[in-house]
């Protein structure tokens, strides 16, 4: 097949590719809120509130992402973000007991200010004020000051989720993050300073490498997170869903993951033995092609985020764990 992935012009061809909006999120509500149970740095399983933050889209045009699909074509106003955080607070008190902790994810960089008014810090720190532990994403690019004030205004403690995607120098490039290693350790090396924790995210076969090299380097870019002190990693499977992807994996430069792919990157990631590692459960069963063993190995892996610890794989007659 012929390559389709240009070599310049990359923000163009992603965008020329999208398809429509399905809709405009409601910029008073966020556009997920939902419990799940973590195991935290302390080795304690505690519940873990996620909210999906309604806001602008990211200012970069990552080659594998869809998150755009929920975001406002505008900023959001003023004390829009702090309503939403007390929207999924009244949700998780009507379940019967407020998290742990709080995961703000906001489909981009909560340190962007046309995403998250720097002016509601404040009220969003008041807003989660009951958590131990609270979680942010963000670009490596902005980390710097925002990442502090948000630490200093915390009752609990500070973790930030960076994207790194991939320690491949060269698909790290085209995949249009616009920054490199040194960037990311850099990023990394500030919060440390700070005794902020760091979570890194690290895709399953994103584009431009094959199966097996998708499974090897999932491995090895949890390995770099670890070694510049990221304390967790999260592997994430690269999906369709964008149009870019869709074009890459007709033209055979993006092999789509398979649930084998993921088991594969956790359970050696696992073995690193260096801190903590999940693996992303989002949309797992979309993943799974056997019907006959996909609801047990998916059980394994939900273990395996909890304890920490491989688990013997699921034998299967029909598909042999493929």
């Amino acid at each position: 097949m012929t390559a389709v992935y240009p070599e310049s012009g990359w923000t163009e061809w992603i965008l020329a590719r999208r398809p429509p909006r399905a809709r405009l999120p409601d910029p008073e509500r966020p556009h997920g809120v939902f419990l799940e149970e973590e195991r935290l740095a302390s080795g304690e399983t505690a519940r873990s509130g996620v909210i999906l933050l309604t806001n602008r889209e990211c200012p970069w045009r990552c080659l594998m992402c869809d998150l755009w699909k929920d975001t406002t074509l505008q900023s959001v106003p003023a004390g829009a973000i702090p309503r939403q955080i007390a929207f999924a607070v009244r949700e998780w008190e009507r379940a019967g007991a407020l998290p742990r902790q709080v995961k703000l994810y906001n489909s981009g960089s909560f340190f962007d200010a046309a995403a998250i008014p720097p002016g509601d810090v404040g009220a969003i720190a008041d807003a989660v004020g009951f958590a131990a532990n609270v979680v942010v994403e963000s670009h490596p690019a902005l980390i710097g000051e925002r990442a502090a004030e948000l630490q200093g205004r915390l009752a609990g403690a500070l973790e930030i989720a960076l994207g790194l995607e991939t320690a491949h120098p060269e698909v790290l490039r085209r995949l249009n993050k616009k920054f490199d290693l040194r960037a990311f350790a850099r990023a990394v090396e500030y919060l440390r300073r700070r005794a902020i924790a760091v979570r890194a995210f690290v895709l399953v076969n994103p584009p431009f490498l094959d199966a097996d090299e998708g499974v090897a380097w999932a491995v090895k870019s949890a390995a770099f997170a670890f070694s510049c002190g990221a304390g967790a990693v999260s592997l994430i499977l690269t999906r369709t869903g964008n149009g870019a992807m869709e074009a890459l994996q007709a033209s055979g430069e993006f092999v789509p993951p398979t649930l084998a792919s993921l088991e594969a990157a956790h359970r050696q990631s696992l073995a690193l033995g260096q801190g903590r590692v999940f693996a992303d459960t989002w949309g797992i069963d979309t993943f799974a092609s056997c019907p006959r063993c996909a609801e047990a190995r998916i059980a394994r892996i939900q273990a395996m985020n909890l304890e920490q610890q491989d688990r013997p794989p699921v034998a299967c007659p029909d598909c042999g764990g493929t």
